[in-house]
């Protein structure tokens, strides 16, 4: 890299001749940004390459330049991930190091580079290019969490355990069922991520510094060279945009807040008073004091990462709710909030894969407990509407007094004897005993969406052929 003296004068030349002398040590810290926009610098690499194609198909630029400008950011390209780069925090941001390197290594080639464009559309091209791979990452990683569960759901489909509302036992379920109830939820995740990669697949880069540009550049062949869709409509709003971003840190914020519902569970699950499952070693931690535990710290870390995804979220729109088009510096604070939130998504996605898919299911416990706390109770009720032609609400009613009776004699629904619950209602018969059972009430939920293992197993056979 150039020394200390060129850094300045490039520096300089960057602002052009209204500046005598470089900013001050407190103007240069608060302005530089290298220390995290680095990460984008094969984006910004590649979004060079296709601008400089398209100047000299244009005519703007000579292919001799163009040639020479390739080969110095392929050069660049090759030291930065080689870890040869010096990165400059004079040079303030990605931008200007690649920039005073190619002059370094082409001459007065590379400052033909920056003809039609400006950093404003440079970063919004970059950003936008990182955005939509990571978001295409996330698509990937959301597919295998959605696999594993599918795995898990058919596995289970005829795993009864207790549904819960409030965390009470309401309702016996399958934990196929309850699977598909996070399939579900990060199918939805998977939705929001196609969507944005969507909305954000245009071509930033052309817009100039918010007004367009005099020269005669072909912004729809840069879109197309760098897998876009087509170029932006609107220069202003182009430079000033960072939709995508948000976007990308809402979608970030409502799968985190998915992970986070789920490891609570698995927290809550993997406690001895639960025990309905067991998770392996590799996601779990002992104690430095108690040689008998085994704390669920993988989940307890990805419930934890949703703070800092939510944060992130926060802080962009609180960043972006106060500024006039077109671009402001304010503008700088986007990226480290969407790498964060990124970096966290990715892990917790990544963690909760391998958790769901490594723990082992202790069907015994969650039978045991799927007929607590009376959960076959709205089966009676059921019945009785159903067989004994009551309203519902009489129905209800009378199932009342018969949790009531089997709270006081201490024992479950169906061990009630059969003139105790005759007494509650004349209409009851023997054939009642049938519904009370587990099996029996989670087989009755058949309708669209129930818990019955056939209609699980009719959800997973439909996901599995859009996964």
């Amino acid at each position: 890299m150039a020394d200390g003296t060129s850094e300045t004068k490039s520096s300089n030349q960057m602002w052009g001749g209204r500046f005598a002398s470089g900013p001050d040590a407190i103007m240069e810290e608060i302005n530089a940004s290298i220390g995290f926009d680095k990460k984008l610098y094969a984006q910004d690499i590649r979004g060079s390459i296709a601008h400089a194609t398209m100047l000299a198909h244009q005519g703007i630029i000579s292919a001799d330049d163009k040639d020479k400008i390739v080969h110095g950011l392929n050069t660049i390209l090759s030291e930065i991930e080689s870890g040869q780069f010096e990165f400059s925090r004079r040079l303030e941001d990605i931008h200007m190091n690649v920039e005073a390197r190619l002059a370094t290594l082409i001459g007065p080639a590379a400052g033909r580079l920056h003809t039609a464009r400006s950093r404003n559309d440079q970063v919004a091209l970059d950003f936008r290019l990182w955005v939509k791979e990571e978001l295409q990452k996330t698509d990937t990683a959301l597919t295998a969490l959605i696999a594993a569960f599918l795995d898990r759901a058919e596995e289970h489909a005829d795993t009864v355990m207790p549904g819960f509302t409030h965390l009470q036992t309401a309702q016996p379920v399958t934990f196929g069922h309850h699977c598909m109830a996070y399939v579900e939820m990060f199918g939805r995740d998977r939705s929001r991520v196609r969507h944005a990669i969507e909305h954000m697949d245009e071509s930033p880069i052309g817009a100039a510094a918010l007004a367009g540009t005099g020269f005669p550049i072909d912004r729809h062949m840069t879109a197309a060279a760098l897998g876009f869709r087509g170029p932006t409509r609107n220069s202003i709003d182009t430079v000033s945009d960072r939709d995508f971003a948000l976007e990308f840190l809402s979608i970030a914020a409502i799968a985190a807040t998915h992970l986070s519902r789920l490891a609570e569970e698995i927290v809550i699950w993997s406690t001895p008073q639960f025990g309905f499952i067991r998770l392996s070693d590799a996601f779990s931690t002992g104690s430095s004091i108690m040689p008998q535990k085994k704390n669920p710290d993988a989940a307890e870390l990805v419930r934890a990462k949703t703070g800092r995804v939510n944060g992130s979220l926060i802080a962009l729109l609180t960043v972006m709710k106060g500024l006039p088009l077109a671009y402001s510096k304010d503008m700088q604070e986007d990226k480290e909030q969407v790498f964060d939130a990124a970096e966290s998504l990715e892990l917790a996605i990544a963690a909760m894969t391998g958790m769901v898919r490594d723990m082992t299911i202790r069907v015994d416990r969650m039978k045991a407990a799927a007929g607590s706390g009376y959960s076959t109770a709205t089966d009676l009720a059921d019945w009785l509407v159903r067989e004994a032609g009551l309203p519902f609400r009489d129905a209800h009613h009378a199932t009342g007094h018969a949790v009531a009776l089997a709270e006081e004699r201490g024992c479950e629904l169906a061990e009630l004897a059969l003139d105790d619950l005759k007494a509650i209602n004349p209409a009851i018969t023997e054939k009642v005993y049938d519904v009370l059972t587990v099996e029996a009430s989670v087989a009755s939920r058949t309708s669209f969406g129930g818990t019955a293992p056939e209609n699980v197993r009719r959800q997973i056979a439909w996901w599995r052929e859009r996964n």
